[in-house]
């Protein structure tokens, strides 16, 4: 039989996984007749509840059920590396545990897996349920990478798909420490089939992301994907040199021609913060790429294993 790997990254998630492992099992009739089993790989990402003891009551039941715990909280993308260096299986899915990604699109991945597509991702065609100001800037953030980037980022995608073991081993050779799995997805390439779906909230529980956390989660993609930023960062440079050089032509000329003193300290502060301003924008995006660069050299393990079970 084949195998199908079910990753699951939980983070203070015990309401949410039995919950999960009920809905999933609901589809392990269609794997069976298929001729494929499944194998349930819970990620614990450090979590500070019982979670690690929910899936350890499982797997009491279920032999098909795994558990990988962290020794301490090293975030989601690290969590997805770990079950995919991890599973075994021919066929790798990638899903949240609080039901957002419905279980019951399966099949119907699983279907165009076997027409040939190697991966197949999935989509909201809404973000129902989500704050305004939230959907706004994810929906922006889609925009600025399409335009500053070559690497594919669907707008509204989730880390819910389903791959083949090449393409799976083809994410795995990418080691990098700073990870963000989007556009990992859409750099190895592939052809990827996408299912789109209504937005579903989340079954129990509430979401670990913040406004501020995906923010810095943007961050991660833009220097990631993108030297955009440093280019920019050297344009407004010049720009502001060749302003410069104008301004001081016009105070000499009008100097000279017209006697005007030299004045408006005003004005000249304003000036002085402007591009003092700019100047640490500029700092602040090397110091962005710089810091990304300075994790990299270190070599620091992605993430360390408490417990396997």
């Amino acid at each position: 039989m084949s195998l199908l790997s079910v990753i699951v990254p939980c983070y203070n998630e015990e309401e949410s996984v039995a919950l999960f492992y009920c809905e999933l099992m609901k589809q392990s009739s269609y794997f069976a007749e298929k001729g494929v089993d499944i194998e349930l790989l819970y990620i614990d990402d450090g979590s500070r509840d019982r979670t690690a003891e929910e899936v350890k009551k499982l797997r009491a039941q279920d032999e098909r059920v795994h558990l990988l715990s962290f020794s301490r909280n090293f975030g989601k993308e690290a969590a997805m590396y770990a079950g995919l260096e991890h599973a075994a299986g021919d066929y790798v899915v990638l899903m949240d545990v609080d039901l957002q990604d419905p279980p019951a699109l399966l099949p119907e991945m699983f279907s165009y897996v076997e027409q040939g597509y190697d991966s197949v991702a999935t989509r909201r065609v809404n973000r129902k349920g989500e704050p305004p100001i939230r959907s706004f800037f994810a929906r922006m953030f889609y925009r600025l990478m399409k335009k500053i980037s070559k690497t594919e980022m669907m707008d509204g995608a989730r880390d819910y798909r389903m791959m083949t073991r090449q393409m799976v081993d083809a994410i795995l050779s990418m080691q990098e420490y700073n990870r963000f799995t989007k556009g990992i997805f859409g750099w190895v390439g592939f052809e990827t089939k996408w299912l789109e779906y209504e937005n579903v909230e989340r079954a129990r529980g509430e979401t670990k992301w913040s406004f501020w956390k995906l923010f810095l989660y943007s961050l991660d993609g833009i220097t990631a994907f993108s030297t955009v930023p440093l280019l920019l960062a050297s344009v407004v440079g010049v720009v502001f040199c060749v302003i410069a050089f104008l301004m001081i032509l016009f105070i000499i000329v009008r100097k000279l021609i017209f006697g005007d003193p030299v004045s408006g300290w005003p004005s000249l502060v304003c000036i002085i913060l402007m591009t003092s301003g700019v100047q640490f924008f500029c700092t602040g995006i090397l110091g962005q790429y710089l810091a990304k660069t300075y994790m990299e050299v270190k070599r620091r393990p992605i993430y360390l294993i408490k417990e396997i079970q």
